[in-house]
């Protein structure tokens, strides 16, 4: 895995220095090698920038950026192709030749050979940009379920692209504007879906997507590979449970050996949970070397799960290591977040997530997490609720004139007191049955931590913010059963824009390689397929991925409440973190930043103090923006 970056710039003003300013910015992806090649044509000055972390072939010959012997194509890559010795076979067949043992040289080759069309032959995480010397072409390319992350904007004749944000704001010419339509969906959300991101002209290349920049003329052409509604669209397995129970297991070996396949030490991260333990037990029946595995745990027992992680690893017979975190460590990373997150980003299990990093980093180069088990098996709790909500609303007669009528009811809910928290829920409702009751609305509304009524108050907006993949896909979701409705919304909006950014920015703020097994492709189509039934049956979740662990792990050691990747962040801000959330969100500093309107932030954060107010998802997310903002817009 690495980091990547590079510009095309039309006005022929960018030189070897930018492109430094560029790669250098995210040395901490790839520090084992630095590689910039600066090309020029008629009409552009192009660089190609890589920071190397060497996990596959460590032979220098292997760095990049790396070119065809006709210097036809250029590459920069990052990633893992986990099948590339299978792909190697079949270029060879064909009679091509390679020169290192690198999946880098495959994913050039297969270019050179399938164009775009060698994403199918692959199994694995990428975010590659390969420059076309002969057709003037820059393809962005990235994976199937956006595990990588990759950036671009195009401003003024200069086009940009990175793996993340950083790379792009250190080019003096990027334009650091804040879009505030985007940040709008991070108030709601917490985080930026795709394709935006906190500034304008400025967007995230779309998970199973390649964007082609023309250099003849400089048109931005967006094409898709590979959908995951595609698959909940198509006919439903029709077998025995057995039958599809044991495809699955054999599916879940082979994604997880495939991410075993490394030239460096590899662990896992354990919470002890369905997910990660699944990964543990059947990787330490299948590998042949002791498994090592990393959890943190926390003082506070109702966020601790590492008690738990312990008796799996005693069970399964790990190597284990486990580290608590203590306030002080969290106080200490959350000034980092900022600076590690690139854009504003609300999710607070960042915290954990970066310490078990950095705890893994001192033992390992590569580490497989088990993020996706819950979009693809169905283990969140709220897709039981999401269904039960849409199936009670479904039941009140004349459905957008129901709506009117509880608006009337408005100032009873308040009259019951704003501790209750019932007048944002109760308005969800309301919104519900004016818009409808399909699932995936019911769970969309349920999800958004504030309503477009505030977030006009708070950015002094007179409109709703702009549609995201929350909405532009509602025919294909009305189409799906209702839980899969749920599931592929979360597949496309949650799991890649919030899960899978936290983990591989905190991961590669050390320069460890983070994999993602129960995302492999192939498994992600077949749970496509796999009727309702047997995802929740009878109320139980994960259902069919427990029938799986049950045979390695004693079912007493695995059923308990499930308590999440969390920290008590939201008791810290009412006390030993308060001063700083009232100095971060103070009237003087929002003012400064000019992007919220500073009494309605001023509001919000007294009535959340106070206790009046028990949401705290919105004031976190504002302190982490202007956290963000003191890092990146001086």
């Amino acid at each position: 895995m690495c980091g990547i970056a590079g510009f095309v710039d039309f006005n022929g003003a960018s030189s070897h220095d930018e492109l430094k300013f560029m790669g250098d910015s995210i040395t901490h992806r790839g520090p084992d090698a630095a590689g910039r090649e600066l090309l020029e044509s008629e009409t552009a000055a192009i660089g190609l920038a890589h920071q190397r972390l060497s996990i596959i072939d460590l032979d220098q010959r292997s760095n990049q950026p790396l070119w065809t012997s006709d210097q036809r194509y250029y590459l920069v890559f990052n990633g893992e192709i986990y099948n590339f010795k299978e792909v190697r076979r079949r270029l060879q067949d064909l009679g091509e030749e390679f020169t290192t043992e690198s999946d880098t040289e495959v994913v050039l080759k297969a270019w050179e050979k399938w164009n775009s069309d060698c994403v199918e032959h692959f199994i694995g995480m990428f975010a590659f940009a390969i420059y076309d010397r002969e057709q003037k072409e820059l393809n962005l390319v990235r994976d199937r379920a956006g595990v990588k992350p990759l950036y671009y904007s195009f401003q003024e004749g200069l086009f940009l692209f990175g793996s993340e944000l950083k790379a792009l704001m250190n080019h003096p010419r990027f334009n650091k504007e804040v879009d505030t339509d985007s940040t709008a969906l991070f108030l709601k959300y917490g985080y930026y879906p795709e394709p935006n991101t906190v500034f304008k002209d400025c967007y995230k290349v779309k998970a199973g997507h390649v964007v082609k920049l023309s250099i003849k003329s400089k048109t931005i052409d967006q094409s898709k590979y590979w959908e995951i509604l595609d698959h909940f669209s198509k006919p439903i397995i029709d077998r025995p449970e057995k039958e599809i129970a044991e495809e699955l297991e054999d599916l879940l070996v082979k994604a997880f050996k495939y991410r075993m396949v490394s030239d460096v030490p590899v662990g896992i991260f354990l919470s002890g949970g369905y997910d990660s333990s699944a990964v543990v037990a059947l990787l330490q029946k299948h590998h042949n070397e002791n498994i090592k595995t990393f959890t943190i745990g926390f003082e506070e027992a109702a966020y601790n799960e590492a008690n738990y992680a312990r008796q799996v690893a005693d069970y399964l017979e790990t190597e284990h290591h486990e580290q608590y975190c203590t306030f002080s460590d969290a106080k200490s990373i959350i000034p980092e977040l900022g600076r590690i997150y690139d854009e504003p980003f609300g999710d607070s299990s960042a915290i954990p997530t970066l310490l078990v990093s950095r705890l893994a980093k001192k033992h390992v180069k590569v580490s497989l997490s088990a993020d996706g088990g819950d979009e693809l098996f169905g283990g969140y709790g709220k897709y039981p609720t999401s269904l039960k909500y849409a199936n009670v609303l479904s039941h009140f007669p004349f459905k957008k004139l129901s709506g009117s009528v509880l608006n009337l009811a408005t100032p009873v809910a308040k009259s019951l007191g704003s501790g209750f928290n019932f007048d944002r829920r109760y308005k969800r409702a309301v919104d519900l049955l004016k818009e409808g009751v399909a699932p995936y609305r019911a769970m969309k509304l349920s999800s958004q931590n504030v309503l477009d009524k505030e977030l006009r108050l708070l950015l002094n907006k007179s409109t709703a913010p702009r549609n995201s993949n929350y909405d532009l896909f509602e025919s294909a979701y009305e189409q799906l059963s209702p839980l899969n409705q749920l599931l592929a919304l979360d597949y496309k909006t949650y799991l890649v824009d919030d899960i899978l950014t936290k983990v591989d920015r905190a991961t590669m703020s050390v320069a460890l390689e983070g994999r993602e097994p129960l995302l492999d492709h192939n498994l992600a189509q077949f749970m496509a397929g796999v009727p309702e039934h047997l995802k929740i049956k009878n109320g139980q979740k994960k259902y069919l991925l427990k029938s799986i662990v049950h045979k390695y792990l004693p079912k007493e050691m695995m059923d308990r409440p499930k308590k999440g990747f969390s920290v008590p962040v939201k008791e810290w801000m009412r006390s030993d973190l308060r001063e700083l959330l009232e100095d971060t969100l103070s009237e003087s500093r929002v003012k400064a930043v000019g992007v919220f309107n500073p009494i309605a932030v001023e509001n919000l954060k007294a009535n959340y103090i106070s206790g009046r107010n028990e949401d705290f998802n919105p004031v976190w997310f504002l302190f982490m923006f202007h956290q963000w903002h003191v890092q990146w817009m001086k």
